[in-house]
């Protein structure tokens, strides 16, 4: 078998690879409409999105907007970065001007919406009274409570003019079809980019609750905004009746191309799901759990077991460190499996980016916490502090991949190899 590490790097390389959207977009891409075509979209994969409808139809007349370096060549659609995951001017001020673009189109008009993770914080339209100083203090506040991403993004909704429904209505009585590549547990479309495309049923209400149940703390101007009556857009409204919404790519279809891989190379595979939720060391240490009784059951002779999933995992921030959802889960992992022979592991970010810092996540093997003691790391330490990031640089333990320019959420592989392996 390829060595544990650099087979756990080929299964994650591939579950990206199959979501790039010059793969998945194009069969789900109908016959250039006759008429005027606009183009607009948010999130970390919407410039390759616009790069590859314009691959199939031909320059096209838009603005989408995406993360800083993420950036993709379009012959018509201009492509805008911003920041992510706490939104910037640039971000608000294309967002306006996307929405000066769908004003006033017609009932024979098309948009094309291309929505990918991301899109919640690149897409910025404070409802009145919010200003961008506070939506970037929101943002901050909810990425640091360990709220799961659901929850963050009905917040986000009735704080915006552009989320909930409100980018379909403000396309109303154009046509609009919606690709979008899943970064949410489940694949709810509500939930991708905080659904700018899907009518929302919650209330300013439910927004508060989130706030009040995860304590986070937010400027008096959001208190108030949550008092007043939302504008999001509620299901069946009929400004959403000429909207279409459809998934292109999503975590499961990812999952299954790098359980196709490990078992052509001969692995057994076991899926734990493609939606998991939960706070992410607490999720590590039931799968290192899971693990060390599955190899326990092993015996001589028996072919590697693969445990996968994906999701979206949080991290409660409680330290000053350098970390993110990928790394924490590995360093938790390394600490749970306590050096344990035969067991090898990598957690990652589809889109490259894993928390805080410009890398996809982490690799670990039985010798991650000797590694670590020899360069003097304190592992246990750096747990604490959410400095997984930080722990891993030092130990030469991190995966980075640069831009991938798709998101179809977190990857997991633990590899168990059998004795005597």
């Amino acid at each position: 078998m390829t060595d544990p590490a650099t087979l756990l790097r080929q299964l994650f390389d591939r579950a990206v690879e199959v979501a790039d959207p010059m793969r998945s977009l194009g069969r789900h891409l109908p016959p250039r409409p006759v008429g005027r075509v606009v183009v607009v979209g948010a999130g970390k994969a919407s410039a390759r999105m616009a790069e590859a409808v314009e691959a199939e139809w031909g320059p096209c007349e838009g603005l989408v907007m995406t993360r800083y370096g993420y950036a993709r060549p379009c012959r018509g659609i201009e492509i805008v970065e911003a920041s992510h995951p706490v939104p910037d001017r640039a971000g608000a001020e294309a967002t306006a001007r996307m929405l000066d673009l769908l004003g006033g189109l017609r009932e024979t008009d098309f948009v094309l919406a291309l929505i990918s993770g991301g899109a919640s914080a690149l897409l910025v339209a404070p409802v009145e009274g919010i200003t961008l100083a506070d939506k970037q203090a929101v943002n901050a506040a909810l990425l640091a409570s360990g709220a799961p991403i659901d929850r963050m993004n009905t917040v986000r909704k009735h704080l915006s003019r552009v989320k909930g429904g409100q980018l379909a209505a403000a396309a109303f009585p154009a046509r609009m079809l919606c690709l979008m590549i899943s970064d949410v547990p489940g694949d709810d479309p509500a939930f991708i980019g905080s659904g700018p495309t899907v009518g929302e049923p919650s209330t300013p209400a439910d927004a508060r609750a989130v706030l009040e149940h995860w304590r986070v703390e937010v400027p008096q101007s959001v208190t108030d905004a949550l008092d007043r009556p939302s504008r999001v857009v509620p299901p069946g409204d009929p400004r959403l009746a000429r909207a279409e919404n459809r998934i292109c790519a999503a975590p499961a279809q990812s999952l299954a191309a790098a359980q196709a891989l490990a078992a052509e190379t001969g692995c057994e595979v076991r899926m734990l799901g493609s939606d998991l939720e939960g706070e992410t060391r607490e999720v590590a240490r039931a799968q290192a759990a899971l693990a060390l009784d599955l190899q326990r059951a092993r015996r001589p002779g028996d072919r590697p077991l693969l445990l996968l999933s994906g999701g979206e995992l949080t991290v409660t921030r409680r330290g000053d460190g350098i970390g993110g959802p990928n790394a924490e889960f590995c360093l938790a992992l390394a600490l749970a499996l306590g050096g344990q022979p035969g067991i090898h592991a990598l957690a990652c970010d589809t889109d490259g980016v894993d928390g805080a810092a410009e890398v996809a996540g982490a690799r670990i093997g039985p010798d991650t916490l000797g590694n670590a003691r020899r360069v003097g790391a304190d592992a246990a330490d750096s747990l604490a502090r959410n400095d997984a990031h930080g722990f891993f640089a030092r130990i030469g333990g991190q995966v980075i991949t640069g831009p991938t320019l798709t998101n179809v959420n977190d990857f997991r592989a633990i590899l168990i190899l059998p004795p005597n392996a």
